[in-house]
């Protein structure tokens, strides 16, 4: 399977300046997920999206391939993440390179190792499926049969639709949220269904004791005591 790595890296950050070059443990942010990937066994080629010089400039030092220039366009606050994935495809297929599927990774999630990496990739090459994501599980207090919404006469249900709630917490089925760490999709997926889902979608759980998805000081700040740990 021909793997295209994809690490987007837009200038503009509001919540944190220049959050995806700023100093973290005495590395740019960028670079601790340009070094994971680039020690994956299975991303065929690996670039960075980026519409920033500076960022750019970072990604060249790093080693990273930047094969275009991210238009403006796709680099505003509420650019879908899918349009800026179709466009680095793109871009490689009008150069007659083709790629089996994408491998999305965030800059602000800094902490995944290579070996998780490739061992999502090798559950995602086994499984078949239009997609993997990594995920973390959710709290029981917040698992969706015990979340409640109103109805139409105001009053509350449960949210799944089950009309009897489950009472013991060692009887709730496991449920997870993305974590926003790890993009797995078949390029099929996302160029004739617009989507970085598709109709099946498997999963990777993620070791909460090193995740954080950075998006504001307070992120950064537990950022920095993982790294710390990590040292």
């Amino acid at each position: 399977m021909r793997i295209l790595g994809i690490i987007p890296a837009r200038g503009g950050s509001k919540g944190i300046p220049n959050k995806n070059i700023k100093l973290l443990c005495g590395k740019p942010l960028l670079q601790f997920t340009s070094e994971v990937a680039q020690k994956s066994k299975y991303i065929s080629k690996l670039i960075l999206s980026s519409d920033d010089d500076a960022i750019i400039k970072v990604g060249h030092s790093l080693g990273l391939e930047v094969p275009f220039k991210r238009p403006s366009s796709l680099a505003e606050d509420k650019s879908p993440t899918i349009d800026v994935v179709k466009h680095a495809i793109q871009f490689f297929e009008e150069k007659g390179e083709k790629y089996d599927a994408v491998c999305l990774l965030q800059v602000t999630s800094p902490f995944r190792s290579v070996e998780f990496l490739d061992n999502a990739i090798e559950t995602f090459m086994a499984s078949n499926t239009d997609a993997l994501i990594s995920v973390l599980e959710v709290p029981h207090e917040f698992n969706p049969h015990w979340i409640f919404k109103p109805n139409s006469k105001g009053n509350l249900e449960i949210a799944t639709g089950d009309k009897n709630i489950i009472t013991r917490r060692q009887d709730l089925p496991k449920a997870y949220h993305r974590d926003g760490s790890i993009y797995l999709i078949k390029t099929s997926t996302i160029l004739n269904d617009n989507s970085l889902y598709g109709n099946s979608t498997s999963y990777v759980v993620s070791d909460e004791k090193f995740h954080v998805n950075i998006d504001s000081l307070e992120d950064w700040e537990k950022a920095e005591i993982i790294c710390k740990s990590l040292i």
